[in-house]
């Protein structure tokens, strides 16, 4: 009986340790190795892109200034002119015949002087003589003095309709390239008609508007200034333009509708690829200093609050909520509610749970790498 009592405690003693070390597995087994990552504060530089519209750096409408038949179009849409170069021709047969009529009362107008100054010098004569009396040479004086002013009048008319006939020639106010042609020839074109517009784009302006707010950092960070900030233009296609530009400058008055400011960079255009009326994303970078940012891999959002599992000193992880500043490519720079120092769970956030133990592993070199700020660029859409 003795021994029946002690071989079953020994079979009680061995499934106790069997059922203890079963437990102890099953706790280690619970615990999940898990990369963390480490906050620090160090320097980056943030992108920010913003709408922007291309426009040359002198587009001008080039208009009719006399009516006429539009007899030659010398030029296509399309076509670099240069400053000087005719471009239009409107009949000139009326503007030649006013020109002519001009000159011919000019001529007039000249033979009277002639004859009226001719008068003076006999009537001079004859009052020195005193056979007529000085009221005369008065008289004589006058009439010199309207015939003057017959010509003045008429050089003026001369003038005008020399003026109007070379207004029918239409010619490029600078080098440029040509836009639209509405007219064809024989059209009936009015004085004031748009014929087309010439663009200068050399070079050309990038205009867009930035926040009071990203404003005001500009302007502390000393950039306010002709030579300012270098900017790069994304094209439509969202490939870079291969030229960099520069902000000139800004406008002087804040929208209020949308509380923004417009800024002004200019863009080099040797290859003539921008053109007026285009548009793009201006992408703005921005150095901020001390930043503390944690990577988005990392973040999860529960009622529009953003959380992390931070991982204490007992590898215990803690839900943890933070308030973001920016939402940038990689990461969030956090405004408040994580410091530098701290460890976060990067990876597996789905799978733990407040309170819970785990394994922590450091990031490798390469994921370092990829994720530092300093290393990479990070990203802010402007809405």
């Amino acid at each position: 009986m003795k021994a029946y009592i002690l071989v079953s405690s020994l079979l009680v003693s061995v499934l106790l340790s069997s059922c203890g070390n079963q437990t102890e597995e099953k706790a280690e087994v619970e615990k999940p190795a898990l990369p963390i990552f480490e906050i620090t504060r160090q320097s980056t530089t943030l992108q920010r892109e913003y709408a922007g519209n291309v426009e040359a750096v002198r587009n001008v409408e080039v208009r009719a200034r006399v009516s006429g038949f539009l007899d030659k179009i010398l030029v296509d849409e399309g076509r670099q002119v240069k400053k000087g170069q005719l471009l239009f021709q409107i009949n000139q047969a009326e503007y030649q015949a006013e020109l002519a009529k001009a000159r011919a009362n000019l001529k007039s107008a000249t033979a009277e002087a002639k004859t009226a100054e001719v008068e003076l010098g006999r009537v001079r004569l004859l009052v020195d003589k005193k056979v007529i009396s000085a009221s005369e040479l008065e008289l004589s004086k006058s009439k010199l003095d309207a015939a003057k002013a017959a010509i003045e009048e008429a050089q003026s008319a001369q003038d005008n309709a020399s003026l109007r006939l070379a207004h029918a020639s239409i010619r490029a106010p600078f080098d440029g390239v040509i836009n639209r042609i509405p007219f064809k020839m024989g059209s009936l074109i009015e004085e004031g008609t748009l014929l087309t517009t010439v663009s200068d784009i050399q070079e050309v302006y990038a205009y867009f508007h930035v926040s009071e707010k990203e404003y005001l950092e500009y302007i502390k960070k000393g950039k306010n200034s002709r030579n300012g900030q270098e900017v790069t233009l994304l094209l439509a296609d969202d490939s870079p333009y291969k030229q960099p530009g520069k902000i000139e400058t800004m406008e002087s008055v804040f929208d209020d509708g949308s509380g923004t400011i417009a800024f002004r960079a200019r863009f080099p255009n040797p290859d003539k690829v921008l053109k007026h009326g285009a548009t793009g994303k201006i992408r703005l970078r921005n150095e901020v200093d001390n930043a503390v940012l944690v990577p988005q891999k990392a973040v999860f959002e529960i009622q529009d609050k953003n959380y992390v599992y931070v991982v204490d000193a007992s590898n215990k992880v803690k839900m943890r909520s933070f308030v973001p500043q920016n939402r940038v490519a990689q990461f969030y720079l956090v405004k408040s509610g994580l410091e530098p120092g701290e460890k976060v769970v990067y990876e597996g956030i789905q799978n733990i749970r407040d309170g819970m133990q785990i394994v922590p592993q450091a990031l490798s070199a390469e994921s370092l790498l990829t994720l530092n700020p300093a290393k990479s660029e990070t990203q802010v859409v402007a809405n």
